[in-house]
């Protein structure tokens, strides 16, 4: 499996997109504005967006892209594009996306029976066969209704925890799994932590007591994403401060990287 990253940003600035990942040709999770740097061709070939939750960084760009490719995908005769959300999201999307004032209702063009676009709701815990992908969907605590992911590849799973703050329900599932890699959202630096917890976001203090949750037999590289531009060098080294110090004495340093707009991973 192939995870592009097109984006993974906390806001917009130059050369910022906010959260998007592509894997394969076929599936989106998350609809940020890095969605935007996909050609025509790609963006018609994607037949799967999955939320992670409905605040505007997550799913700007699923209107725009099916605005684009709606001609294309009409003229093809292929299924509508599926959206798998939780209820909750896709009743935010219903009601303050597309609903005919902010942006068409693609779930009713060009009729309700053909449309562009339908929903398909999940639940927490639910195992997802979309795009040939097993895909688990992981609880993540957030302002709104929220989740993450784990997708099933050959080298072990891709695992995205969505926009969380702490969240011992997602360590109990993950420290039973293979792990190939681990995306986690950094939102805020230190300074800023207490806007972080009323946010639900994770600062890399609560960054590191939730990384003292995995399982000290388990070692597999950790992504920071979801940083906000101006913050992302603060919060970077704060991240390498709070490894080189661990909490605990049987504690080892973790496998923490920068994740980037234009990565590509095999797995």
């Amino acid at each position: 499996m192939r995870v592009r990253v097109l984006g993974c940003s906390g806001a917009i600035a130059q050369g910022c997109r906010t959260t998007s990942f592509l894997l394969d040709d076929n599936v989106l999770v998350d609809a940020g504005t890095g969605v935007g740097d996909l050609s025509l061709d790609e963006m018609a070939a994607v037949d799967h967006v999955l939320l992670t939750h409905s605040h505007l960084d997550h799913v700007a760009s699923l209107p725009l892209m099916l605005d684009a490719v709606a001609a294309r995908r009409l003229a093809a005769g292929v299924p509508p594009l599926t959206v798998h959300a939780l209820p909750g999201t896709i009743s935010a999307l219903q009601i303050h996306l597309f609903n005919n004032l902010i942006w068409p209702d693609f779930a009713a063009i060009p009729s309700v029976e053909t449309p562009l676009m339908r929903f398909a709701p999940i639940t927490v815990g639910e195992l997802l066969h979309v795009g040939g992908k097993r895909i688990e969907v992981l609880p993540a605590v957030h302002t709104v209704p929220a989740v993450g992911f784990a997708v099933d590849s050959p080298s072990g799973h891709w695992v995205f925890s969505g926009d969380t703050e702490r969240n011992p329900a997602f360590w109990h599932r993950v420290n039973r799994m293979d792990v190939a890699m681990l995306i986690i959202e950094t939102a805020f630096s230190d300074r800023e932590k207490e806007l972080a917890q009323r946010s639900l976001h994770l600062a890399p203090a609560t960054l590191a007591e939730e990384l003292d949750q995995i399982d000290r037999q388990r070692r597999f590289p950790v992504y920071i994403t979801h940083t906000k531009p101006a913050e992302t060098g603060t919060i970077m080294e704060e991240i390498r401060r709070f490894d080189e110090r661990p909490n605990r004495d049987d504690d080892v340093r973790h496998d923490i990287r920068w994740l980037s707009a234009g990565q590509t991973f095999e797995l």
